[in-house]
């Protein structure tokens, strides 16, 4: 009896001091922000996620099938999960996102420090902001079902590892954004699976100036294109970007190993690659007004043999078939209606640097879009659908195809 009376009284005082600290937490859960939790508002935590299941459909060009080849496919476009918080009185934040329809998964990872509410330090693998405005976007905020092909030839995620400095400036309406990044210029995961799978090359230096001289857009509606949120005055961002890859051994410098390049005493000797952008961006009560423009170039390349034993010297114009080099615009124009429905049109042109290589990586190519959306809440739950047209150069050897349709149901968690 006496056992029984001890254990009642640690029972009772231990549910009486969990339940204490259960009170001293709050949580709640909204669609599109996650569960929450929180302490005080000096700590917070949220679970979210985004899955988009997809139906497209590919029109493929008679040139490379006998007829018109069509192809189907039904799966899973993205499937996100993602963890984050901030701890306030210590000034740090923390992201953690992965993408299970990808082989490898972990998209973001990296904890933040802030010295003041205007300047941020970040460390680890996050979305670069040297790259166009559209690939400084989560995937779950894109205009379009897919990125436009300025994006996709000149960038793959978007994403480096390295150190970020982000600093923030504001003067009456005036406000501009700058930032800086070092990066290991081999993208995401580019430390490899093992320790045979070594970086390659040197860093790559970023940076961004964003300028807004009719001051910021509301708070959630800076991270997209769609002016979801309806701004009320005019608004706008004008911005300029440009990195440096010191040695890139991928076409666009976000991978390694992708190819090698020897010097004359049988060393490895990789290219240097550059690229700038420069893009503006208007909002205002639920139009939206993006044009994007971008240029690349290499450097580095006296000598460059493409075979170990350096027999074979490397061509004029023949670094175009390992890099990205040329030049881009993408344009879209878009309008939410009040009652949640939007319509988009966008029209994006790449243009390789040695128009008569057929061997280059980019090809000639423009693509005309237009994209119809439902918002049931905001952006966390919608309906799209999109239309594109492929319309390749004349010298253009690429296996896009010519017509693609694509409906999107995208459920943010």
């Amino acid at each position: 009896m006496k056992k029984i009376i001890i254990l009642t009284l640690i029972l009772f005082t231990y549910s009486s001091y969990s339940q204490e600290m259960i009170n001293e937490y709050t949580k709640d859960f909204e669609l599109g922000n996650g569960v929450n939790f929180s302490s005080n508002d000096n700590y917070f935590f949220k679970l979210s996620g985004m899955i988009q299941p997809s139906f497209s459909l590919e029109v493929s060009d008679k040139e490379f099938y006998y007829e018109d080849h069509v192809d189907y496919f039904f799966n899973s476009k993205r499937t996100f999960f993602s963890f984050s918080g901030y701890a306030k009185q210590e000034n740090v934040s923390f992201l953690v996102l992965t993408d299970f329809s990808l082989t490898t998964p972990l998209l973001d990872a990296w904890v933040a420090y802030s010295f003041t509410n205007s300047l941020k330090m970040t460390f680890g693998q996050k979305l670069t902001k040297s790259n166009n405005r559209e690939m400084l976007l989560m995937e779950d905020m894109l205009q379009f079902a897919d990125r436009s092909i300025l994006s996709t030839e000149f960038s793959q995620t978007g994403r480096e590892f390295g150190v970020f400095l982000d600093y923030k400036y504001k003067l009456h309406d005036f406000g501009f954004i700058s930032s800086l990044s070092l990066t290991s210029g081999d993208g995401r995961s580019s430390f490899g699976s093992d320790s045979r799978d070594v970086d390659l090359g040197g860093f790559k230096y970023g940076g961004r100036i964003d300028f807004y001289p009719l001051g910021f857009f509301k708070e959630g509606n800076e991270n997209k294109v769609s002016d979801v949120m309806f701004e009320n005055d005019l608004k706008c961002v004008i911005g300029f970007a440009g990195s440096f890859n010191d040695g890139a051994s991928n076409s666009v410098g976000e991978g390694h190993g992708d190819f090698y390049l020897w010097n004359l005493v049988r060393s490895p000797q990789l290219p240097d690659y550059r690229q700038v952008y420069a893009d503006i961006l208007f909002k205002f009560r639920g139009a939206s007004l993006l044009a994007e423009y971008v240029m690349t170039s290499a450097s580095s390349l006296n000598q460059i043999y493409i075979d170990p034993l350096s027999i074979s010297l490397m061509a004029p114009g023949e670094i175009s078939n390992y890099l990205s080099l040329g030049n881009g615009l993408n344009t879209s124009l878009g309008y939410v209606f009040e009652n949640g429905y939007s319509i988009d049109l966008r029209y994006s042109k790449v243009n390789p640097e040695y128009e008569l290589n057929t061997s280059s990586v980019v090809q000639e190519n423009s693509v005309i879009s237009i994209a119809f959306a439902k918002y049931f809440v905001k952006d966390n739950f919608k309906l799209m659908t999109s239309f594109s047209q492929f319309n390749k150069g004349d010298n253009a050897y690429i296996t896009t195809p010519k017509l693609m349709a694509e409906l999107i149901l995208q459920l943010k968690i």
